[in-house]
């Protein structure tokens, strides 16, 4: 399934609308919005796909400020819901077959969204793309966060920026390389980045562990010195201030600034590629098991649910709890929604999803 992951996810202005769907016209009225309910799908998908617009599956989801929803899918670009409208916006310039990992918002309510095809920042009003034209070092972006100063952090498979608004400066991370370094795409790639409440950044990489980064030094983590993997998948600081890592290899581990605690390995969870970890409102802990659903940790027991609870799929790529307090999964089957208590298809809860 790694393979198919990486493979999946290597797809190759003004905001317009192409697609809509109208979550307010009645039963009985005639929707002349057009809808794309025949796309081909790579897997079956027995849940909902947003009316059609999803072909593979959603990536990342988002929440913003305002209530909208934000999709992230891979290879159909950007989707949101208004509250009124369901629609997949275009973005003058570029392949409109792209894909989005990343989605953050600033203090000012900008969203900024990593995709394949660079850096785009929405301002309520329109959409800009940012590329190797404004030196970026690279449009094919995985990682992407904005610290506590507003500054953003952008990870792509050529390395790191910086980015303050107005120009791009590249972040370099040290030369050194963990014991028998294997990336899979590129030993520059970072894919996950993220800033702990000490202001210390972290960097997952492709195939040479983590990067600590603060007040200008960095900590080289590797198996040589306790992480189980040194191919990082995804990194979550959790209220607690605990950080949580996933690996491809090695599942995943609780690492309380001291001690690495791997459950994968003592057994407690199943499934060696571990990632999309998410904390939600209650303080839960979910995360992804390729092949074994998602587990949900209440700070002193994993459950996990499966295709037998109800989750659309045992590969499940992306996970959001939204202002009402429903926890969403995106998989290749489509879309469903955990209310607390069961799992169902997104559409039987949020009938806009169709």
């Amino acid at each position: 399934m790694t393979i198919i992951f990486l493979c999946s996810n290597l797809f190759s202005c003004n905001g317009q609308v192409k697609e809509k769907y109208d979550a307010n016209i009645k039963e009985n009225e005639v929707n002349t919005q057009p809808l794309i309910l025949n796309q081909n799908t790579t897997f079956p998908q027995i849940h909902t796909n947003l009316n059609g617009m999803v072909r593979e599956f959603v990536r990342t989801m988002y929440q913003d400020n305002k209530g909208n929803y934000w999709f992230g899918t891979n290879g159909d670009g950007i989707i949101r819901y208004d509250g009124q409208i369901l629609e997949k916006i275009t973005i003058a310039g570029i392949n409109q077959r792209f894909r989005v990992l990343e989605i953050v918002e600033d203090k000012a309510g900008s969203l900024w969204f990593g995709t394949s095809e660079g850096l785009i920042k929405y301002d309520g009003k329109e959409f800009t793309t940012f590329s190797k034209k404004e030196r970026l070092q690279n449009e094919e972006i995985w990682g992407l966060t904005i610290d506590k100063s507003g500054l953003i952090w952008v990870g792509s498979t050529r390395g790191v920026n910086q980015f303050d608004g107005e120009k791009f400066i590249p972040f370099s991370l040290p030369d050194s390389k963990a014991e028998n370094a294997k990336p899979m795409l590129s030993d520059k790639l970072v894919f996950k980045i993220i800033e702990d409440r000490n202001a210390t950044m972290w960097f997952a990489t492709d195939g040479n562990g983590i990067f600590k980064y603060n007040n200008g030094k960095f900590t080289h983590l590797t198996t040589q010195n306790g992480l189980v993997d040194n191919n990082t998948a995804d990194i979550l600081e959790d209220s607690q201030g605990n950080i949580w890592i996933g690996t491809f290899y090695g599942g995943v581990s609780k690492f309380d600034g001291k001690t690495y605690t791997n459950f994968t390995k003592d057994g407690i969870i199943a499934g060696e590629e571990t990632y999309n970890f998410y904390e939600d409102s209650q303080g839960n802990i979910w995360l992804t098991a390729e092949g074994y659903g998602v587990y949900r940790y209440d700070g002193n027991n994993f459950k996990q649910f499966t295709t037998e609870d109800g989750l659309t799929s045992n590969v499940t790529q992306s996970i959001l709890e939204d202002k009402k307090g429903q926890v969403w999964f995106g998989s290749w089957q489509g879309l469903c929604i955990f209310d607390g208590e069961k799992f169902m298809d997104a559409k039987l809860k949020e009938p806009w999803t169709h």
